[in-house]
């Protein structure tokens, strides 16, 4: 947790006691450099007198204009612990663009996806995904809509855990949520992404967001086990 600091300058500002004094009265009030040196004093007593154990967050910005953009534009960039990449797109890039950026320097153990609504498509891109071993478990959270205004897809997202047993759940809730989050154990590698972008292709402006931190991994994780499904749940 980051230190809570409370300051508190005393009288500064405040003409309190030695406010009300005729002008030129020497004998009234403190002189300038009495009252400077008092309140260099009385800011050196609120310094920080306890080790920083935090590192602040280090920020990267990138802007795309589709999905090939923004996986050309970090082609080159090595995700760092403790820096948050930070996105804003101009159409046809959906959160799994930003899953791909990360599938591209790591294989992951885990992964949770959280989402409104996906396509076929998407869901053909986890099962290969897990198939070829650059997900060795998927969680997939989806909206309550997703079972009745998605049946194709819902099914078809039925169909893998029912082939794959132990790839991990799929969850119906009241969702609205486009959340990943992930890690490979052996590389010490976890992130959260944020998004405003569903798992699905659209026209419009995105922002999104991806962090390399265990903390808001752990935040994310501890949340949606403990989510209850609407749906019975493949396991």
């Amino acid at each position: 947790m980051t230190e809570q600091q409370t300051f508190n300058f005393g009288n500064f500002g405040n003409f309190g006691e030695f406010g009300n004094f005729e002008f030129g009265d020497k004998n009234a009030a403190k002189s300038e450099v009495q009252q400077d040196s008092e309140l260099v004093k009385e800011k050196k007593a609120h310094r920080r007198t306890t080790e920083c154990k935090e590192l602040s967050q280090k920020y990267e910005y990138r802007r795309a204009f589709s999905e090939v953009r923004l996986l050309e534009a970090m082609k080159h960039v090595p995700l760092e612990r403790g820096k948050s990449y930070n996105f804003i797109t101009a159409g046809d890039v959906d959160s799994l663009s930003y899953l791909k950026i990360v599938l591209n320097q790591h294989d992951l153990d885990f992964v949770l996806a959280s989402t409104w609504c996906m396509s076929a498509e998407d869901i053909l891109q986890f099962t290969d995904w897990f198939e070829s071993g650059k997900i060795r478990r998927l969680d997939l959270y989806l909206g309550e809509i997703f079972p009745g205004s998605y049946k194709v897809e819902w099914a078809m997202v039925k169909k893998f855990y029912a082939e794959h047993p132990d790839a991990g759940r799929a969850a119906v809730f009241r969702n609205h949520s486009k959340i990943y989050a992930g890690y490979n154990t052996k590389e010490e590698f976890y992130f959260g992404i944020q998004t405003s972008a569903n798992i699905n292709t659209n026209p419009r402006t995105e922002q999104g967001c991806i962090t390399i931190d265990k903390g808001l991994f752990d935040f994310y994780k501890n949340y949606f086990d403990n989510i209850k499904s609407f749906e019975k749940e493949t396991l």
